[in-house]
């Protein structure tokens, strides 16, 4: 920790997350899921800030966000980044 209690997984996810979003923002193709990209990232970064995100939701954003931009090859490398991100916090519990 550089000096407060910010956990640094939250930390990771927040800045891959930015990263996708203006790689995304960028992007001049139009596909037909982008939207739902944009609304899932939006989502991811609004998790971000309010602390320790649920591995189920983040999970689901991932699938989502993979879904959608999953064949741009522009964007692999931030999603990919993305993916590291919400693997670090582990898998949901059990039911």
């Amino acid at each position: 920790m550089t000096g407060s209690d910010e956990d640094l997984r939250v930390a990771g996810l927040r800045a891959a997350v930015s990263r996708l979003r203006r790689e995304l923002a960028a992007h001049p193709g139009e596909f037909p899921d982008r939207g739902i990209a944009e609304d899932e990232l939006a989502a991811l970064a609004a998790m971000t800030i309010e602390g320790a995100p649920e591995i189920p939701r983040l999970r689901r954003s991932l699938l989502l966000i993979a879904g959608a931009i999953g064949s741009v090859s522009a964007l692999s490398r931030g999603l990919s980044a993305v993916r590291d991100a919400v693997e670090l916090f582990g898998e949901p519990p059990r039911r």
